[in-house]
């Protein structure tokens, strides 16, 4: 199992963004965004929005770099992809 992160491409606030998930569960995803000093607002409800500026630190701390396609499969493999449609209903 794997936290999973895509290439900051995602414009907004003044820098790109990129997203981390698990392909396992939500508590480690948790854990993982934890050690890594991500503030928990930051939590969409099925993944971390980071900054670019925190792109290389995650990688180095063990996140698996993916493209964005490869993600969704995996999150939705897992079980824990939230969609469009899901969070409009929220």
């Amino acid at each position: 199992m794997a936290i999973l992160i895509d290439q900051p491409s995602w414009p907004a606030h003044g820098t790109v963004w990129a997203h981390l998930v698990s392909d396992l569960n939500l508590d480690e995803l948790h854990a993982f965004a934890a050690a890594a000093g991500l503030p928990r607002r930051g939590f969409d409800l099925d993944h971390y929005d980071v900054p670019e500026a925190n792109y290389h630190e995650l990688v180095a701390a063990g996140a698996l770099p993916v493209t964005f396609r490869e993600m969704i499969v995996r999150l939705r493999a897992s079980g824990l992809r939230v969609t469009a449609r899901e969070r409009r209903g929220l």
